[in-house]
């Protein structure tokens, strides 16, 4: 197969490969790009790798039926996928205002894709081609919904998303070997409403006795609508369960009908996933878009290589643990350096590999040895708040593979950009992967996501006690020193996460006034579908232990939450000010080294205020004072980071940057 021809997206394209007909129609809210970053792409290649005709329909109009029958019917079936990115956290930023572009459309034009695109292109779909054609919906955003879930936009608990999309069957997780089986049996003449039994897929049933799998039922969409314990309830349940060894079907009644979500698929295997990655991707947007701008999204993955999927990081504020999995599954050495030899002949190739990554950069194995036979712990987390003691967190496999990876003839340098978890680089006794990550795999500053500095709050989210960090950080110092390099740390952190109190948020503050950081980036928390954080934001508890969790809602407190990390700034002054006395810290507005604030100046009768007061006002306006300590000096700006089966699902942030 040639590798610079992009699938069919139009009837000449249909045409000059002499196909009267074609047999499955792949539907994205994205834009067309040929790249294995992007899931629909790969479903599309993997489907043409069985022997199958495939044809792409991208961004299509939902305003109009005919939009999707451009390409004519399809033979056996549409798959659909909203695309890389949920269409809501596309469009909405967490303030619930609409965001002014998207890296995934041409032109980084907003508005391409509905809100609430799986469902809407769906039911557009089903009118288009009628309900006796297999309509099949997957990708992250499907995937997060597969439940009876809250939804932060409208605030409330939707059904499962396959009620509202009328699709026949959904896929979750990554998707491959369910789409290949789907694929195969609906080729072969059967019926598609007798699909029941394939991993990894979700339908609707009346009873039962239509779940082929050991299985358990958690509350109802009824229950979890309208009692939030209910709700943590099943979220727990739902989290529970989500293990291709160990894990059970899972059964919520919506009505008289019932949701049933078969035990997920096993992650692939090396040799699977070599394949995936090898297929014939053209590795470029599709050239329809290049009079528009092109796709700006390729830019972050275009030399960018992903080596590992899975996560077992299991931040609760993220998606990746209830999408990928917690089971780590990794590429050879072989196909990464092949794939990366391919990139060395790109004609815009520059010497530089931008990433040698994944969900998480230096997760190369399972956990543990235990994973491989039983599935994850049920109850017990990897990392956090303390590593178990059975993680095996030797990097020598992940350091091999970047030393090829340097070697290659026409690499100058290669980065690590897609973040790496500290608390886990600390458990390598051996420090030799510490120590070259600082020499060879810095591109002027290392991303890392201690996310707060108050223990309790890093429980609820799942993270390292900040000790840990702290420890990372003077470590990363010496070895920066001792090597002669100037390069930072960015530290990723997050504002009113469940949990997090104004007590909680002023100690933050204090904590970067103290370590002299003033972030640039500050996330305010995302209740996006799924995750055990947004299950925290919308119950008031915490499903892991049933207690209640203190939850910052109002938007002015979210507000005074995220001011306080950024308190230098003079637009945030008024913000920290009330925050503070909110907190009853007014301690921290004075003249002495840890205070936040300077008091505000005093009027001198007829109300114009006295020199040296004046003085001090402009200092509290953000401009310095000359007789105070002068101010941190700018740290470098952030570079942006890189970019249903490859979408990494991001934490809780704009499209374009991942956590």
């Amino acid at each position: 197969m040639k590798r610079d021809r992009f699938l069919p997206v139009s009837r000449e394209d249909l045409a000059e490969r002499g196909w009267d007909e074609y047999d499955f129609l792949v539907i994205t809210g994205d834009a067309y790009v040929d790249h294995p970053t992007f899931g629909p792409a790969i479903i599309s290649r993997l489907l043409e790798s069985e022997g199958y005709r495939v044809a792409i329909l991208a961004q299509p109009d939902w305003r109009r039926v005919s939009a999707f029958t451009q390409l004519g019917r399809p033979r056996f079936g549409v798959f659909l996928s909203s695309g890389n990115i949920d269409s809501m956290v596309a469009h909405y930023t967490v303030a619930k205002k609409r965001r002014h572009d998207d890296a995934y459309s041409p032109g980084n034009r907003a508005g391409l894709r509905p809100d609430r695109a799986a469902i809407v292109y769906a039911n557009k779909a089903r009118e288009a081609f009628g309900g006796d054609l297999p309509l099949i919906v997957g990708g992250l955003e499907a995937s997060l919904r597969r439940f009876a879930h809250y939804d932060y936009w409208e605030d409330k608990v939707r059904r499962a998303i396959l009620f509202d999309s009328q699709a026949d069957l959904l896929v979750y997780g990554m998707g491959e070997t369910a789409t290949k089986e789907i694929a195969a049996r609906l080729a072969s003449g059967t019926p598609v409403e007798e699909i029941t039994d394939v991993k990894g897929t979700a339908f609707i049933a009346k009873s039962p006795e239509a779940c082929v799998y050991p299985k358990v039922e958690c509350p109802s969409f009824e229950q979890v609508s309208g009692d939030k314990r209910a709700y943590a309830q099943a979220n727990q349940i739902q989290y529970e369960e989500h293990d291709p060894i160990r894990g059970r079907a899972i059964l919520q009644r919506h009505g008289a009908r019932l949701l049933v979500v078969n035990p997920p698929a096993m992650p692939l295997t090396t040799a699977e996933l070599d394949f995936v990655a090898e297929l014939p991707y053209v590795r470029e947007p599709h050239p329809m878009y290049d009079a528009m701008g092109g796709v700006p999204a390729i830019e972050e993955v275009r030399f960018s290589v992903a080596h590992n999927r899975g996560c077992f990081g299991a931040c609760n504020f993220c998606s990746l643990a209830f999408h990928q999995g917690r089971i780590i599954s990794a590429r050879s050495h072989a196909s990464v350096l092949r794939e990366v030899e391919a990139l060395t002949k790109h004609p815009g190739f520059k010497g530089y590999i931008h990433d040698v990554g994944g969900p998480t950069a230096n997760f190369r194995r399972p956990a543990c040895a235990k994973q491989r036979k039983a599935g994850v712990c049920k109850n017990r987390a990897c990392l956090a708040p303390t590593p178990c003691p059975n993680l095996d967190a030797d990097h020598t496999d992940y350091l091999t593979l970047l030393r090829q990876v340097r070697a290659v003839p026409g690499v100058k340098k290669v980065f690590i950009r897609s973040g790496i978890r500290f608390d886990y680089l600390l458990q390598d006794k051996s420090g030799e992967f510490f120590a070259e990550l600082v020499q060879h795999h810095v591109s002027g500053q290392l991303k890392v996501a201690p996310e707060h500095c108050v223990d309790g709050v890093l429980d609820y989210m799942g993270k390292p006690h900040i000790a840990v960090y702290e420890r990372f950080k003077q470590k990363y110092d010496r070895l920066n020193q001792r090597y002669g390099k100037q390069q930072y740390l960015v530290p990723y952190l997050m504002s009113s996460h469940p949990g997090c109190t104004m007590d909680d948020a002023v100690r933050l503050a204090e904590w970067l006034n103290r370590t002299g950081r003033q972030p640039e980036q500050v996330q305010d928390f995302y209740p996006t579908p799924g995750t055990l954080s947004t299950c925290m934001y919308y119950t008031g508890i915490d499903p892991r232990t049933m207690k209640p969790v203190y939850v910052p809602k109002d938007p002015h407190e979210k507000a005074m939450q995220r001011a306080l990390m950024q308190w230098k700034r003079p637009e945030k002054r008024a913000l920290v000010r009330e925050a503070l006395h909110a907190a009853h810290r007014e301690d921290l507005i004075g003249y002495g080294k840890g205070c936040l604030l300077r008091p505000s100046a005093p009027a001198k009768a007829g109300g114009k205020p006295a020199g040296h007061e004046q003085g001090r006002r402009i200092q509290d306006q953000g401009r310095p004072d000359p007789k105070s300590p002068a101010e941190e000096k700018p740290r470098r700006r952030p570079a942006k980071k890189a970019g249903w089966a490859a979408a990494k699902p991001k934490k809780n942030a704009r499209p374009k940057a991942k956590r």
